[in-house]
């Protein structure tokens, strides 16, 4: 069973394996994680962990260049992050061009089971609770993976463009009234 869990310092040990399954230093999409976090200290996973609910609570202003955002892990029963998603709750101008309002990754170790899938059915249930449409989501030109994730979710391709991070396709989801399912 995989649950959307909210980033927590208890899972420390989880995240690190998590990251060292993709690499130090390789970005990791949706994880809110930047250059320069300190997340193997305990002190500085549990201030990069503060930042993150930070960056969720719409009672502060978001950070200069940055909105408001929710992060979730991925986890399974065991409590092992298989990845990370978040929502954007409204976008910038670099949001519109090359990220959109939805990042996500999966650990390399569980990618092709599905994860990615899930997750991001629950986190657009959670975009139409907040009544954000259309909901932008963009994936590298060559990641057909995410593209097909993104495709039998309902995105409509718009357009491949080249941005300051690379080629991106960008898709739109138009989430209706009611229980929303891909």
């Amino acid at each position: 069973m995989l649950t959307l869990t909210s980033p927590t310092t208890a899972l420390h040990t989880q995240w690190l394996a998590a990251r060292d399954d993709w690499g130090r230093g390789v970005h990791q999409p949706g994880s809110g994680l930047r250059p320069g976090d300190d997340i193997d200290s305990p002190a500085g996973f549990a201030d990069w962990v503060a930042r993150l609910h930070r960056e969720g609570d719409e009672n502060l202003p978001p950070a200069t260049g940055l909105v408001h955002a929710g992060y979730w892990w991925i986890t399974d029963q065991g409590g092992a992050v298989l990845g990370t998603i978040s929502l954007r709750y409204a976008l910038t101008d670099f949001l519109l061009q090359a990220a959109g309002h939805i990042g996500y990754g999966i650990r390399p170790s569980a990618r092709g089971h599905g994860i990615a899938g899930w997750a991001l059915t629950e986190t657009l249930k959670i975009a139409r609770q907040r009544a954000l449409t259309p909901i932008l989501i963009t994936c590298d030109q060559g990641n057909a993976a995410s593209a097909r994730v993104i495709e039998k979710h309902g995105g409509t391709l718009e357009d491949v463009r080249d941005t300051s991070v690379g080629l991106k396709r960008r898709y739109w989801i138009t989430l209706s009234p009611g229980e929303w399912q891909p």
